[in-house]
């Protein structure tokens, strides 16, 4: 009977632990993404390794999925190419999976650790580069850097507002029930020149004193 008790506890904070570690993510409009990550590259990727990361508290080895990558352009980062990203071994961690043949192209947006190797998660904007709209391939030169003091804050019921005039409500859930739609495929939060913020749509740089939703 005791046996049979810790089995069960074993298997309980096994569960626990299992779920505690699962993946969640919230949804972020391409721009807030872009804004928060520390790298965004177009890259094909060319191999794929699993490679050791050190040990965790309890001196377990730790696993990191190692892609290599051919960088083509690089919208924002470091000086030097990146060459390789690393990701979790698995979804339920967060892990990214692509294909390693070398013919698809992704915009690829993730973190810049310490030692200088780029890490990436479910969390991060990871979009083959023929799926992305037109408006999202010109926003990411000059577009939406020039809204990262915005913010975009996502409605998902209504009644949603904002609280600020520097802030954009982001609607795509609400009205399409999707988050990659129309504001998120052919709009950008902009400042404007009285530093409030409206959503832009058009293919060239807003005037200082653009209308909202302007599309010129």
């Amino acid at each position: 009977m005791n046996s049979c008790f810790v089995t069960l506890a074993i298997l309980f904070v096994w569960r626990v632990e299992e779920m505690a570690e699962a993946c969640s993510c919230s949804p972020a409009h391409p721009q807030q993404a872009f804004c928060s990550s520390d790298v965004v590259i177009r890259a094909k990727v060319v191999g794929e390794e699993e490679v050791d990361a050190g040990n965790d508290i309890y001196g377990n080895p730790i696993k990191r999925i190692k892609y290599d990558i051919k960088q083509s352009k690089m919208f924002k980062g470091p000086t030097q190419d990146i060459d390789a990203i690393y990701t979790a071994p698995s979804s339920a961690v967060c892990g990214v999976t692509l294909e390693t043949n070398g013919k698809k192209e992704y915009l690829i947006t993730g973190k810049l650790e310490a030692d200088g190797t780029m890490h990436v998660t479910l969390c991060d904007f990871i979009e083959p580069w023929e799926d992305m709209s037109a408006t999202q391939k010109k926003s990411l030169t000059q577009r939406y850097e020039t809204g990262c003091d915005c913010k975009i804050t996502r409605c998902t019921s209504i009644p949603c507002m904002i609280n600020s005039p520097t802030e954009c409500l982001w609607t795509d859930w609400v009205i399409e029930k999707v988050y990659n739609g129309e504001q998120a495929k052919h709009f950008a939060c902009i400042k404007r020149n009285d530093d409030s913020c409206a959503w832009y749509r058009g293919s060239a740089p807003p005037k200082k004193d653009f209308l909202d939703i302007e599309d010129p």
